[in-house]
């Protein structure tokens, strides 16, 4: 079954359609919500809290995106959520779920570890955090990112750009043994 066909009887309610959706996007999603929340238990309230509300608010899904981005951005508001709720100041990036996107003016020097980045990911302060993780590890442009964030797009690229020069200083004193 396509698809559509199935967001389309999500939208009468049908139950074994529901179903096959979850199962198609479960993991995946559970994957996203990791990369934001420290703990699989966490992750799997989030998205199973966001697949309610998917449900829910299916009839706001007009297919001008695919189901699983309009999914995704329904479990990264989640986990902000979450985040902010539970006031947390570090996210926890599992390794086997990381997957930092394609940036021009994006490099690591060599012989900093992942552990390193994830440590100095987790050290940003929270309005540049989200929007550093939102944009190398999630893939988001600033579009999308103003709208998650409900800031600006200049907002976010300013930002990122504060982030990252956050992310790579932290970086530069760990790789050469200046940092705390």
């Amino acid at each position: 079954m396509f698809q559509i066909e199935l967001v389309e009887k999500c939208k009468l309610n049908d139950r074994e359609a529901q179903l096959k959706l979850y199962r198609q996007y479960c993991d995946g999603m559970l994957g996203v919500a990791m990369r934001f929340v420290k703990n699989y238990d966490d992750a799997e309230d989030v998205v199973q809290e966001s697949f309610i509300k998917a449900f829910q608010r299916i009839e706001q899904f007009k297919g001008e995106v695919t189901f699983g981005a309009w999914l995704k951005r329904i479990v990264v508001n989640g986990c902000i959520d979450f985040l902010k709720s539970k006031n947390q100041r570090t996210v926890e990036l599992n390794e086997s779920y990381l997957h930092i996107t394609d940036e021009q003016d994006w490099h690591v020097e060599e012989g900093i570890t992942l552990e390193e980045v994830k440590k100095s990911i987790e050290e940003l302060p929270d309005k540049y955090r989200y929007v550093v993780q939102l944009f190398l590890v999630e893939g988001y442009d600033h579009s999308e990112i103003a709208q998650i964030m409900n800031i600006t797009e200049a907002a976010s690229r300013t930002r990122l750009l504060r982030g990252k020069i956050q992310l790579k200083e932290s970086l530069k004193d760990s790789a050469y043994g200046t940092g705390s």
